[in-house]
């Protein structure tokens, strides 16, 4: 007689033939591989096996409800500016007779960055000194006369006081017209653009060089105005950049506006920033977190579990029906969420197994098989 011998090697059938039968050999080849093949592909996609009874059972992953501190967070998104961002203008007319620091070069308050040419206001300032003290010279004189010696004319004893507090006065305006020559470091900073060169003749109000101070940088933003009541000048907020990843900095809250924008219905605040490195440029776009409230022992749960429908969000639990595990459906009310942790105000208790892991394959009253303890572990 013929025989046909079947076995299973790793999973795939093996058929042999004895005595012929080829045809009757690919039939069963046929039907075992599809047999096979369909039950890998089920335990693949994660949706579990029939059981004996032949219903379809889910592989889900559990963790335990618990409740845990919360930091509610206001996120903002803000701009960098410099503390200090000054335009030095001249003051006298005159041409630029040198630059003393190079473009770039950090600079002390107070420190000559510019000169203008002073030529024909130091001799002014010469020929004034001399008048003054020509004119204090002869008021002396006409005080000695006139209230030690009685000579004179009290209306002469005047008119050389008044010549010499004139003569004085004209003298010390040159003195600070010649002063003015020489454009200094309003702050200590960075001596960052030069608008004119070597040469170039300025006038009163041409701008010259510009100064950023950067040591230190303010943070410049919007709050909401439905949380403007939770902003406070001196809290805390840390501000984090795209362009440094590796890098957060905390500042402190300096300016919070009385007057909400119209436009875009914010209350603009300020957060200054310590930037001794320089990390921190002007124009920077700043993500910033501004604490608003500190939750304690309350159920906080990761956001994507959340799922939404008609009447608001839900989530699924394990629950038993006849004796046997199943996946039960349980509306929630949502609080605050930041980043992928969301605050669970009614719906769930501690304790109870949440379904972390195949949550988006099951239905409520779905046969469930916990098979690890969830994603968060």
């Amino acid at each position: 007689m013929n025989r046909i011998e079947k076995t299973q090697v790793r999973g795939r059938c093996r058929i042999a033939t004895v005595g012929g039968m080829a045809a009757l050999a690919i039939l069963a080849l046929g039907g075992c591989a599809s047999a096979d093949g369909g039950a890998a592909q089920a335990e693949e996609a994660g949706a579990g096996l029939p059981d004996t009874t032949g219903v379809r059972v889910i592989n889900v992953g559990v963790t335990p409800v618990s409740r845990s501190g919360f930091i509610d967070y206001i996120r903002i998104v803000g701009e960098v500016e410099a503390m200090h961002d000054i335009t030095v203008s001249a003051e006298e007319s005159g041409r630029i007779a040198a630059f003393h620091k190079v473009k770039g070069a950090r600079v002390v308050r107070g420190e000559v960055i510019a000169k203008i040419d002073d030529a024909v206001l130091s001799g002014q300032v010469d020929e004034a000194r001399a008048t003054a003290e020509l004119a204090d010279e002869q008021f002396e004189r006409q005080r000695r006369l006139w209230e030690e010696e009685q000579i004179g004319s009290e209306i002469a004893y005047l008119q050389a006081r008044s010549a010499a507090r004139a003569a004085d006065a004209r003298y010390r305006t040159l003195l600070a017209r010649l002063e003015r020559t020489a454009l200094r470091a309003p702050v200590t900073g960075i001596f960052d653009e030069k608008y004119v060169e070597l040469g170039e003749m300025v006038s009163p109000g041409s701008p010259v060089v510009r100064v950023v101070a950067v040591q230190q940088v303010k943070v410049v933003g919007g709050v909401p105005e439905r949380f403007g009541l939770d902003v406070r000048q001196g809290d805390t907020a840390r501000v984090t950049f795209d362009v440094l990843p590796d890098r957060e900095f905390m500042g402190t809250i300096r300016f919070v506006g009385a007057a909400i924008d119209p436009e875009n219905r914010t209350i603009p605040i300020e957060i200054h920033l310590e930037n001794p490195g320089g990390l921190v440029k002007p124009s920077m776009v700043a993500n910033v977190q501004v604490e608003r409230a500190r939750l304690n022992d309350v159920i906080v749960v990761p956001q994507e579990l959340l799922q939404r429908t008609e009447d608001g969000y839900q989530v699924f639990l394990v629950g038993d029906r006849d004796g046997r595990p199943v996946a039960v459906v349980r509306g929630v009310e949502t609080g605050p969420s930041f980043e992928n942790r969301i605050v669970i105000r009614s719906g769930l208790e501690a304790g109870e197994p949440l379904i972390t892991t195949g949550y988006r394959m099951v239905d409520d009253g779905s046969l469930v098989r916990v098979v690890s303890g969830g994603a968060d572990e």
